[in-house]
């Protein structure tokens, strides 16, 4: 298993199977999440799909399945009106009681008193986490940061705004359209490897004629770091495709829903300046908006016309945050 793993070919192929079967089952959590039927989105034997599983993710088929079950269902405590045990029944427990013992052994405290604001005191823990890992991986990020500034065949050179990172931040209301979406991921602390996977996934839309002309990108954050461990987060490089494309490779296909969306148009640099922009939208302009957070992914949104200034190092993309009125 190792020796197939470190081959970057068949590690690739690996990848995108078992991406696939962590958006099934994000896509299904009260559907049938068995071995048998999880191995088969994979195109993996049952046998053995297990195994490859846990080389890939570091987790168990069934903890996996656990873990995002229970993450929707405190997701949605947090951010929908309904009952406990409809969620529960949404996130694929047969029971209220067999998901409050589930949902306290995850989270040390039961549903209802998540609800009530014991989910500060998780989201702390996760924000605290994920800043000590941004601050012992800040000089490998910056680097990172500089490589892909200098690359550009992939990306076009241009003097961007000053930074619109304060209160002043424009903010609009968009109705973002059902789209076919081809991808690559990368899962870990959001802001770690996230620019090699631009530039990786960057020179792939070149090469597969996507970026003649150019066309909209998107970064799309799957899951909420206040509640996921910050190695377990998914995000994705995404652009817009047709009915025509098959997946290939470590590129993936999914399906974006679309919907409301409030977006904050950002100017600055990658890292710390986005995290800050996104913190100003969630906790500063978000509870004096009329609006709630909806439960879908939050999204990076780059224009046609993207560019990075190589002196400042500034870019400029929208922040988008789906709502949903009070």
């Amino acid at each position: 298993m190792a020796e197939l793993l470190s081959n970057p070919a068949a590690r690739s192929t690996y990848i995108a199977r078992i991406n696939r079967v962590v958006d099934h089952i994000s896509a299904n959590l009260a559907g049938t999440l068995d071995l048998q039927a999880l191995a088969g989105v994979a195109y993996f034997s049952p046998w053995h799909f297990h195994r490859v599983f846990q080389a890939v993710t570091g987790e168990t088929l069934a903890d996996c399945v656990r873990r995002l079950r229970l993450e929707a269902a405190a997701q949605r405590l947090i951010f929908t009106p309904q009952t406990a045990l409809q969620i529960a029944l949404d996130t694929g427990f047969a029971s209220a009681e067999v998901f409050s013992r589930a949902f306290r052994t995850h989270f040390g405290t039961t549903p209802t008193a998540w609800r009530r604001g014991g989910w500060r005191e998780w989201a702390t823990h996760r924000q605290i986490e994920l800043s000590k890992i941004h601050q012992g991986n800040h000089k490998p990020n910056q680097e990172s940061i500089m490589a892909l500034f200098k690359d550009r065949t992939l990306w076009p050179a241009g003097p961007v705004p000053s930074s619109e990172r304060t209160l002043a931040m424009h903010i609009e209301l968009k109705t973002l359209p059902p789209m076919r979406l081809a991808y690559m991921r990368n899962t870990g602390p959001y802001g770690d490897g996230v620019a090699q996977l631009w530039q990786r996934f960057a020179a792939w839309c070149g090469q597969n004629g996507y970026m003649n002309p150019r066309r909209k990108m998107y970064g799309i954050s799957q899951d909420n770091p206040e509640i996921t461990p910050a190695d377990k987060c998914r995000y994705d490089a995404c652009i817009e495709v047709d009915e025509a494309f098959k997946p290939q490779g470590e590129i993936g296909v999914q399906n974006f829903g679309g919907g409301r969306y409030a977006c904050g148009r950002f100017t600055g640099k990658p890292g710390n300046e986005v995290h800050e922009a996104w913190t100003h939208m969630f906790a500063e302009w978000l509870p004096q908006s009329g609006y709630q957070p909806d439960n879908n992914p939050a999204l990076e949104l780059y224009e046609e016309d993207f560019v990075m200034d190589p002196k400042t190092g500034n870019f400029s993309c929208w922040l988008c945050v789906p709502v949903r009125a009070l």
